[in-house]
C-alpha cells in the first residue's frame, strides 16, 4: 500500500502541492480515474478518486474518511539539539517518526555545534517518514529554540532531562509514569551545561539516565522515543 500525503483538504478534495503532484504525474504516471489513499497527518485516512493531475497541482476527489485510533496514551514531546552532521540528525527524524513521536523541538544550547536548520528539508524528512510507515500523524516541528526560551514555556505534565553525569539517575524506562504527556530533553555532542541543568531542574524537570553506555545525540533521542512506547 502506498501513502499520500496533503494537509489541504477542503469540500470534498485534497489538493496537492506542487511536488507531490509532479511525482504523481511523472514518476508513478497516474491518471485521472486513479484511485488514492491519503492522510492530512493530523489523524485522518482518506480513501480518494484522482479527478485532475497536472505538474503544479493534482486534485482528488473525497470517497471516504476514517479517523486513526490514537497511537499512544500520552503524548511525547523531544527536544534534541540538532548534531553538527546534519544527516545525523535527520535520521534521528525519520526513525522517530516511524517509531512515534508527537513534537520535536531543536534545542539550541550553550554547547551546541550547529545554529541554524533548514525547517523546510527537515519537514520532508518527516513526511517522507510518516508516509513509509503509513501513519495518519505528522509530528509537530518546532523551530529551532533557545535552551533558556524552551524551558520557561514548556507545559507538559512529565519533564526529564537526560545528561551523563557521574553520579547514578534512574534510568528513563524506571521514570516514566504512563499516560502522562512528557518532554525529554536530549543535549548536543558536549551535553547539556551545568548552568542548563540546573536551570531544568529548578523548573521541575527530573535528571534521568539512559543507561551505562555514552550514546550519541540522535542515539538517545532515539532510544527514549523508543522507551517512551514501550511503556
Amino acid at each position: 500500500m502506498q501513502l499520500f500525503y496533503t494537509p489541504n483538504i477542503l469540500n470534498g478534495f485534497a489538493r496537492f502541492d506542487e511536488e507531490e503532484s509532479r511525482h504523481l504525474l511523472t514518476v508513478l504516471r497516474r491518471q485521472p480515474g486513479d484511485h488514492l489513499r491519503l492522510s492530512d497527518g493530523k489523524g485522518y485516512f482518506y480513501e480518494t478518486e484522482l479527478t485532475e493531475v497536472g505538474k503544479k497541482q493534482a486534485v482528488a476527489r473525497i470517497l471516504s474518511s476514517i479517523a486513526a485510533p490514537a497511537e499512544r496514551p500520552a503524548r511525547l514531546h523531544i527536544a534534541i539539539a540538532p548534531t553538527k552532521q546534519i544527516e545525523r540528525f535527520e535520521w534521528f527524524l525519520e526513525k522517530a517518526t516511524e517509531i512515534g513521536v508527537d513534537t520535536i523541538t531543536p534545542l539550541h544550547c550553550r554547547r551546541s555545534e550547529r545554529d541554524t536548520i533548514r525547517h523546510d528539508r527537515l519537514e520532508k524528512v518527516l513526511v517522507s517518514a510518516m508516509k513509509q510507515s503509513l501513519r495518519a500523524y505528522l509530528p509537530v516541528l518546532n523551530p529551532l529554540t533557545p535552551f533558556n526560551k524552551f524551558i520557561s514555556i514548556i507545559r507538559e505534565d512529565q519533564k526529564r532531562i537526560a545528561w551523563c553525569d557521574t553520579e547514578p539517575m534512574p534510568h528513563l524506562k524506571e521514570s516514566l509514569q504512563k499516560g502522562i504527556d512528557t518532554v525529554i530533553l536530549i543535549g548536543p555532542e558536549g551535553d547539556f551545561s551545568p548552568e542548563e541543568v540546573q536551570m531544568a531542574l529548578q523548573n521541575g524537570f527530573s535528571a534521568i539516565s539512559l543507561g551505562s553506555a555514552r550514546l550519541r545525540t540522535e542515539t538517545a533521542g532515539l532510544l527514549s522515543v523508543a522507551v517512551f512506547n514501550l511503556l
